[in-house]
C-alpha cells in the first residue's frame, strides 16, 4: 500500500466549523496525540484532535531526530522497552515512513581513553542491539550489522577525530529521522486525510470523559464538544489537565553547529562520558548541513515552560565531552543554536535519578474518565497510541496503523525513482509533486524561485512555506520557521528567513481572498 498525493482535508487553526460531537477528543498534537488521532480514525471513530498552540509545539520537536532501536534501554535492563522500540523502528523504516527515515551509521572511536573492557562491553551491546533488530524482523538491508573497523576507515568517515591513540572504531547502525516535527505533521495530515478534524490554536479549558470546554485562541470564543471519550496526550503538561497524573520531567539538551565546524563528518560519532560506562554524547550530522551535539539528562522542577532552554552548564558539558574525541576543540562560539526538550517521565517511588526512570509509557484513566497516555518516547508513538485507543474501549476494530503508510510513504526504490527535487522527496516522499504543484498554483512563480533557498545558507524553500500554509495548518511565521521547516533552530537563520515566511503567508492569503482555496 502506498499513500497517494491528494488535496484532501487540511490541518486548520481555530475552531470555526469544528464538530460539536465526536466519538473521541484528543488533547495535544505532539507525536503521541497525532498518533492517537490516526489510530482512532482508522478504526472508524470520529475524532477531534486539538492543541492550544501548534502541531509538534512541545517535546516532539526537541528530540535527537533518531528512531532508536532500543540499545540504550537494554543498558538499564528494560528488555521489554528495548524490544518494543526495535519493533517500532522497523515499522517506521520499512512500512509507515521510509520517506522520512534512513539508516544512520554510528561510530564509537576506540581512543586511548576507551579501555579494552569498555570496548568489549560496547561490542557486546552492539551485538545485542543487532539481535533486537533480527527479533524485530528488520532487514539487514535496512540496517546493516555492526562491525569493527580500522583507524584508517574511522578517520575517512570522521576526519576530525583525534588520530593519536586511535586503534579503530566500532561501527553500528540505527535509524535517523529527517525531522521529528515533520514526522508529527505528517501523522497529523494522514489522520486528517482519513477524516479526523485536526485543529491548532484550540485550548482545552476543562475536560471529563464525556467532553471538553474549548477556547478558540484566535477568536476567544468558548465552546463545548461532547464526546464518548477524551484522551489526554499533552506530554509534560498532562498533570495540568488531569491532576492525578504526577510527572518528573527531565531536560534533554542539544547544541547546533555548522557543518563546517567538523568538515567531512559522514557518521554519527558516539563519545563516552568520562567516568561512565553507559552514558554517551552523540555528534549527529543532519540532512540540512548542520550538526547536533547531545544530549543531557537533567531533572526539572517547578512550572513547565512552553519552550525549555539549555543551561550554560549543559552546553559546557557537551562541548567538553565531545572535545575528548576530536582533534579540534569545540568552542562556545561554535554553537550557533541550542534546544532542549522535557521528557514526560512518570514519577516512580524510590528512583533517585531521572536517568533511571523507565521510558515505558503508561495509560491511565482518571476519576472523571479522561484517558491519559504518558511517558514513552518518539519511536514508540504508534504503540502508545494503540494502547490509548484500546483503553478507550469504544470499538472492537483492530489497530491497523502498523500497516498503514503515512502520506508520502513508498518503498525506498520507488522514492529513488521519483523525478522531483531531492529535498522535497526527502521531506515529503511521493507528496513532493503535490508540494511543488501547490506552490505553482498559489504563487504563479517559476520553479527556480520556488525551489531556491529562502536565504543565504538556509536550505528551506518557498514551496515548502507555501505548502505549510495551505496544507499543514501553519498560521504564522513561527509555525513555518520553528516547526514546519526547523529553520528557527539557528536564530540567525531564522532572522534571515523571516521575510520569506511573511511572503508565503501573504501569497496564500491573497489566493484565498480570490476564492481559489476555501
Amino acid at each position: 500500500m502506498t499513500a497517494q498525493c491528494h488535496t484532501g482535508p487540511r490541518l486548520t487553526a481555530g475552531l470555526t466549523d469544528a464538530p460539536a460531537h465526536v466519538d473521541v477528543v484528543v488533547v495535544g498534537l505532539g507525536i503521541t496525540g497525532a498518533g492517537v488521532a490516526l489510530d482512532a480514525v482508522t478504526r472508524g471513530l470520529s475524532v477531534l484532535a486539538v492543541d492550544a498552540h501548534d502541531i509538534a509545539f512541545g517535546t516532539s520537536r526537541w528530540s535527537s531526530k533518531l528512531v532508536h532501536g532500543g540499545l540504550r534501554y537494554l543498558a538499564h535492563g528494560q528488555v521489554g522497552v528495548a524490544m518494543e522500540s526495535a519493533v517500532e523502528r522497523g515499522v517506521l523504516m520499512e512500512v509507515t515512513a521510509p520517506h522520512l527515515t534512513r539508516a544512520m551509521p554510528m561510530l564509537l572511536p576506540l581512543l586511548s581513553s576507551v579501555s579494552r573492557l569498555q570496548e568489549r562491553t560496547a561490542r557486546a551491546g552492539f551485538l545485542a542491539g543487532d539481535a533486537l533488530r533480527r527479533g524485530a524482523r528488520t532487514s539487514a538491508t535496512t540496517l546493516p550489522r555492526p562491525r569493527r573497523i580500522s583507524a584508517t576507515e574511522a578517520l575517512a568517515m570522521a576526519p576530525g577525530l583525534r588520530g593519536s591513540g586511535l586503534r579503530g572504531a566500532l561501527l553500528s547502525w540505527d535509524g535517523q529521522l529527517e525531522d521529528d516535527a515533520r514526522l508529527t505533521t505528517t501523522v497529523a495530515r494522514t489522520a486528517a486525510h482519513l477524516g479526523a478534524h485536526v485543529r491548532t490554536r484550540a485550548r482545552v479549558l476543562s475536560a471529563t470523559g464525556t467532553g471538553v470546554e474549548l477556547r478558540d485562541e484566535l477568536t476567544g470564543v468558548v465552546s463545548t464538544v461532547a464526546s464518548r471519550a477524551v484522551v489526554n496526550a499533552t506530554g509534560v503538561w498532562a498533570g495540568e489537565l488531569v491532576d492525578e497524573v504526577v510527572l518528573r520531567p527531565s531536560r534533554g539538551s542539544h547544541l547546533v553547529l555548522r557543518g563546517d565546524t567538523l568538515p567531512g563528518l559522514r557518521v554519527t560519532v558516539t563519545v563516552p562520558v568520562p567516568g561512565s560506562t553507559s552514558r554517551y554524547v552523540m555528534v549527529l550530522p543532519q540532512p540540512d548541513g548542520t550538526v547536533y551535539v547531545g544530549l543531557t539528562d537533567e531533572p526539572v522542577s517547578g512550572d513547565v515552560p512552553d519552550v525549555p532552554v539549555p543551561s550554560e552548564a549543559e552546553i559546557g558539558f557537551l562541548l567538553d565531552v565531545v572535545g575528548t574525541a576530536f582533534g579540534r576543540p569545540l568552542r562556545r562560539d561554535d554553537v550557533v543554536g541550542a534546544f532542549a526538550g522535557l521528557r514526560p517521565l512518570l514519577e516512580t517511588a524510590g528512583t533517585a535519578s531521572t536517568a533511571d526512570l523507565s521510558r515505558k509509557h503508561a495509560v491511565l484513566t482518571s476519576r472523571t474518565g479522561v484517558v491519559t497516555v504518558v511517558g514513552g518516547k518518539l519511536t514508540t508513538y504508534r504503540r502508545m497510541a494503540q494502547d490509548a485507543v484500546d483503553a478507550v474501549g469504544l470499538t472492537s476494530a483492530p489497530c491497523v496503523t502498523a500497516t498503514t503508510p503515512l502520506l508520502g510513504a513508498a518503498p525506498r526504490a520507488d522514492l529513488a525513482r521519483l523525478e522531483q527535487p531531492a529535498r522535497l522527496v526527502r521531506r515529503y516522499g511521493t507528496d513532493a509533486a503535490l508540494v511543488l504543484d501547490t506552490a505553482r498554483t498559489v504563487t504563479g512563480l517559476p520553479d527556480q524561485e520556488l525551489l531556491a533557498p529562502i536565504a543565504d545558507g538556509v536550505p528551506a524553500t518557498l514551496a515548502e512555506l507555501v505548502f505549510g500554509t495551505t496544507h499543514e495548518g501553519a498560521h504564522d511565521a513561527d509555525d513555518l520557521l520553528d516547526r514546519r521547516t526547523r529553520t528557527g533552530l539557528v536564530p540567525t537563520d531564522r532572522d534571515a528567513a523571516l521575510p520569506a515566511a511573511w511572503r508565503a503567508l501573504a501569497l496564500v492569503a491573497a489566493w484565498r481572498r480570490d476564492g481559489a482555496l476555501t
